[in-house]
């Protein structure tokens, strides 16, 4: 048996003709966990006196602090505005960064033989340890952003692409278009490279000192874990007023 870490993430079983993998069979859970964290809230803000205000209280306390982060950089007309699909991601990104920390998440599986060497397939994989859900992230925000641009700008946005007054307008608007594009390879590659390098470090440590070696590293990424979705949210924003701002 040897220790195994693989780039892609693996598939567990098959749905009709899709094959499904561990790290959609993980963004399933993490779907749910947090739809039920939603439900939860709107029921206690529904009742006058609600029993239990931990989680109202920890949940309002969180959006709190994350809108008065979306304020200082953009004001708060434009927080306002982009607060829940900001809001929506960091979410989504800080519990798919977490799950892979969970105990059983990529050392629960099946052993299967691989090229004469017998490694474990993990039935969980933290979503954004796979370049897939990165990558489908990153589009999902460009798209967005690019739907604020022209929502603010109506079809005058496309100006900033296309510009054919002379020739060094034309110019700035293909190193724009570039621009773009580039957006998405770095939103998905930081993500990615950072939530998985931290998970083979943490299966490497685990591997060779089983237990005690890890401790240290988990707090580690736990607080990486919050850090990128950060990132991930405070570039997201930065485009999206950038996207929305009268272009000269």
């Amino acid at each position: 048996m040897a220790l195994n870490i693989s780039i892609a993430a693996e598939p567990i079983f098959k749905l009709g003709n899709f094959n499904i993998t561990n790290s959609v069979f993980t963004t399933f859970f993490v779907s749910l966990f947090l739809i039920l964290i939603a439900l939860a809230f709107y029921q206690t803000k529904k009742e006058q006196y609600p029993k239990g205000r931990s989680l109202q209280n920890i949940i309002e306390m969180l959006m709190e602090m994350l809108y008065g982060f979306y304020t200082s950089i953009v004001g708060k007309k434009t927080a306002r505005l982009l607060f829940p699909m900001l809001t929506t991601l960091f979410f989504f990104i800080v519990i798919s960064n977490w799950s892979g920390l969970l105990p059983g998440v990529g050392s629960i599986g099946l052993w299967e033989e691989h090229h004469g060497t017998t490694v474990l397939v993990p039935f969980f994989r933290a979503p954004t340890a796979d370049l897939n859900t990165t990558l489908a992230l990153a589009l999902i925000t460009m798209t967005f952003v690019q739907i604020q641009g022209f929502s603010a700008h109506s079809l005058g946005y496309l100006k900033k692409f296309f510009n054919f007054k002379n020739p060094i307008l034309t110019f700035v608007g293909l190193l724009e278009i570039i621009s773009e594009l580039v957006k998405i390879i770095s939103f998905a590659f930081r993500l990615f490279g950072n939530i998985f390098a931290g998970e083979v470090l943490l299966a490497v440590m685990a591997f060779l000192i089983p237990v005690i070696a890890s401790i240290p590293f988990l707090g580690l990424e736990i607080f990486v874990g919050v850090i990128q979705a950060l990132v991930f949210v405070m570039l997201t924003l930065v485009f999206t007023a950038g996207a929305r701002e009268a272009h000269h």
